[in-house]
């Protein structure tokens, strides 16, 4: 009986050490694409952006154009 609680503490032990080294993984994704992203919006915010849309229902396009004049900032 005392071997298989010591057995299920270390299979669990390990899976939760998996599970911990996962979201670390995670996390530096999500680190990797926020960077990109605010890369992105930094390279918008300095020359104008023009997206073309086009509805699903008439087929018409729309065409929205953004400017921006000011460096975005982070937010702490």
């Amino acid at each position: 009986m005392a071997q298989k609680v010591e057995r299920g503490t270390k299979d669990e032990q390990s899976g939760i050490e998996q599970l911990n080294r996962r979201l670390d993984a995670l996390d530096r994704r999500l680190d990797d694409i926020d960077s990109m992203v605010s890369a992105i919006a930094e390279r918008a915010m300095k020359r104008p952006l023009e997206i073309s849309v086009r509805c699903p229902n008439c087929g018409r396009t729309v065409e929205i154009g953004i400017v921006g004049s000011e460096k975005m900032t982070k937010k702490l």
